[in-house]
């Protein structure tokens, strides 16, 4: 009677990745490289060179530098401060003779944000984002002294400063007119600065009040008496009763006066 020799496992042998199996490589590695921002690029391919990204750095900075000088097309004088972040360390990019700025969709030069750079002439493209920071600094007005809700703002409540025009989304009150004679929302304390919403034109007439309707539409004038429904401001829409009880909506011209256009 012979034993049995005992059968001993043997390791499955080496067998080299298809072509196949590089393409699903490659591909995996292409979609990481995409959600960090890069077209991914083999390893082999060290980090750009410091003087590669200063000189793109301040090709960034140039170029947002033109972009906010040909939109600043407005009277009043703004001084855009730019300061441009850095490149993520963990990028390895191609060689590139020639990388181009570019404005992302959805995006736009105005407080924190960010721009794209795209090589356009390289062995292989990449496209990385560069964060920014852009602050307009330009003329605004700073309640000096408290301002009661409903008080008529004069040029003695207020004083001119500076601010960052990007520090909020409300946008900032910078010509005396925006805010010379209108009355405040809501009670104003110092050092606020003025912003839309905070006033309103000068309320004229009160809810209840006989006002004239001056209708005007093409080659004709109407003139009529109605009851405000609502508190008129100046430039503001307002509700009025006719005396067939329609209730029309105007613009406030006095004191006196809604206009309805036709």
């Amino acid at each position: 009677m012979t034993n049995a020799m005992p059968s001993i496992a043997r390791p499955a042998p080496h067998r080299p990745a298809t072509r196949g199996g590089w393409a699903l490589i490659a591909r995996g590695m292409a979609w990481l490289g995409w959600l960090l921002g890069a077209a991914w690029v083999p390893a082999a391919w060290a980090q750009p060179a410091p003087a590669a990204t200063a000189a793109w750095t301040r090709q960034a900075q140039d170029w947002i530098e033109q972009q906010i000088a040909a939109q600043q097309t407005g009277p009043l004088p703004l001084r855009p401060e730019i300061e441009v972040g850095a490149l993520d360390s963990r990028l390895r990019l191609a060689p590139c003779a020639r990388v181009e700025p570019y404005l992302p969709a959805g995006t736009r030069l105005w407080g924190r944000s960010r721009i794209g750079l795209r090589c356009a002439e390289g062995p292989t493209p990449w496209n990385v984002f560069l964060p920014i920071h852009v602050r307009v600094w330009g003329p605004a007005w700073a309640v000096r002294q408290p301002v009661p809700a409903g008080t008529p703002l004069s040029a003695d409540d207020v004083e001119p400063i500076e601010v960052d025009w990007t520090d909020s989304i409300t946008p900032v009150l910078a010509r005396p007119e925006d805010w010379l004679g209108n009355e405040a929302t809501r009670h104003l304390l110092p050092g606020q600065v003025l912003r839309q919403g905070m006033v309103r034109p000068p309320q004229v007439f009160t809810a209840g009040s006989q006002v004239r309707v001056l209708v005007r539409g093409q080659g004709f004038t109407l003139t009529a008496t109605g009851a405000a429904l609502t508190h008129g401001h100046l430039g503001q829409t307002a509700r009025v009763r006719m005396p067939n009880r329609k209730v029309l909506t105007g613009t406030v011209l006095d004191a006196e006066t809604v206009e309805i256009a036709l």
